[in-house]
């Protein structure tokens, strides 16, 4: 047996037998996350924990200046930047900005993949964003909401983690980067689902690890799942056979409202303020 194989048999039996090592969570993260879901925490809490983590917090003051927020007046404080996000969005900005602390690997070619799929997650995650920020302008009764696709497009392809850990075990496997994009296509969903479900995050964010690249995966009703594809299709991360033809069944459903979006002005400026946000 070669050892691609061999290591796929491996990730396969551990996925199968729930044994495959999960990536934690960052503290930071996991501290918001449990500060938000107290009901009687205030701004100025949330923001002590924040504080915590000086990069944090000056991502948090970036968003709250950000120009996808509309603000002329610029916040120069983290208490100022979490007034201004809100309670009800901190909870999942603030674990967005904290994944990038994951991508990180102390292997020189490891570290290589894993910068450039994080590079890969940001672009997608800004399209993604974009695109159901234009929708539910449209939509207002949606329930959808750009909050949850902003920490949802950053965790679409969290399976990746494990894979790359068990592959850097085999330093020959990286010789075959096709053999690695094989293995991710593979098992990344399974191993994103069980990721999201050891975190405690809702159904929404098992539904886009487990099915954003599985075609077969069909929702009915417009979710978080459509919008993270088309931004994955229109930047080829995604491959289809007709790009064109997939993107017009998303016309046809109503949550694309043409072809011509991706190229109109106000979009593309829009996209370039939500990417400008994760630099």
């Amino acid at each position: 047996m070669s050892t691609e194989n061999a290591l796929l048999t491996i990730l396969v039996e551990k996925i199968n037998n729930d044994t495959l090592v999960l990536p934690t969570l960052p503290e930071v993260a996991i501290k918001v996350r449990e500060a938000a879901d107290n009901p009687d925490v205030n701004l100025m809490e949330m923001s002590d924990v924040i504080t915590h983590d000086p990069a944090l917090s000056a991502r948090m003051i970036k968003v709250a200046n950000s120009a996808f927020l509309g603000r002329a007046v610029k916040v120069s404080t983290l208490n100022q930047a979490v007034t201004r996000i809100g309670l009800r969005q901190i909870k999942n900005i603030a674990t967005a900005m904290a994944m990038e602390q994951l991508f990180v690997s102390k292997n020189p070619v490891v570290k290589e993949y894993l910068s450039k799929s994080w590079q890969v997650t940001l672009d997608v995650a800004a399209h993604a964003i974009a695109l159901l920020h234009t929708y539910v302008k449209e939509n207002k009764h949606s329930p959808l909401n750009v909050d949850t696709i902003t920490l949802a497009s950053l965790v679409y392809n969290i399976g990746i983690l494990p894979i790359l850990t068990e592959a850097e075990r085999h330093q020959e496997v990286f010789a075959n980067p096709a053999f690695l994009g094989q293995a991710i296509q593979k098992l990344g969903g399974k191993v994103g689902g069980q990721i999201m479900r050891a975190w405690g995050f809702t159904e929404d964010f098992v539904e886009v690890a487990e099915s954003w690249s599985n075609a077969g995966y069909k929702p009915e009703n417009p979710c978080y799942v459509d919008f993270i594809r088309m931004a994955a299709i229109s930047q080829d991360v995604l491959k289809v056979a007709d790009k064109q033809v997939v993107l017009a069944g998303y016309v046809e459903k109503g949550v694309l409202s043409s072809l011509e979006l991706f190229d109109n002005e106000d979009y593309v400026a829009l996209h370039a303020d939500i990417r400008a946000m994760f630099a």
